[in-house]
């Protein structure tokens, strides 16, 4: 059975996409804890990081590196947190999230953007990649 993200890649779901290649997509994350709180997920259905070859999970993390700065250089932050939590999805993928305060990575205070803020900002980071 296919995951939610199988189902996004696919375009089976839509979704707020940031960066995409022949490997790896990244998307804007619908309940985020913070503006620009993206996704970076393998298009290969694998359900755990570590479970990923060598040559994958390097490249989602190279892939990974490319969506944080053009993060931060779309959204106002001190840093991109990242965190690899893996519960919620059986879909091996890293959390970006532009940090100001350490709250922000709880996962506990979502803040909510309407579609078209949405929209733009996935725009936005397009732009600065």
């Amino acid at each position: 059975m296919s995951t939610i993200f199988t189902k996004i890649i696919n375009g089976e779901i839509t979704s707020y996409k940031v960066a995409e290649d022949d490997r790896f997509l990244a998307f804007l994350d619908v309940n985020p804890n913070a503006k620009g709180h993206t996704l970076c997920i393998p298009k290969k259905e694998v359900n755990k990081l570590f479970d990923m070859d060598d040559e994958s999970y390097l490249g989602l993390m190279q892939f990974s590196k490319k969506v944080a700065a053009a993060l931060e250089k779309t959204i106002p932050c001190k840093r991109i947190g990242m965190a690899v939590i893996g519960l919620e999805v059986p879909h091996a993928h890293v959390h970006l999230i532009p940090l100001n305060e350490m709250d922000e990575m709880r996962f506990q205070n979502k803040v909510k953007l309407s579609h078209e803020e949405f929209e733009a900002l996935a725009k936005s980071i397009q732009d600065n990649l």
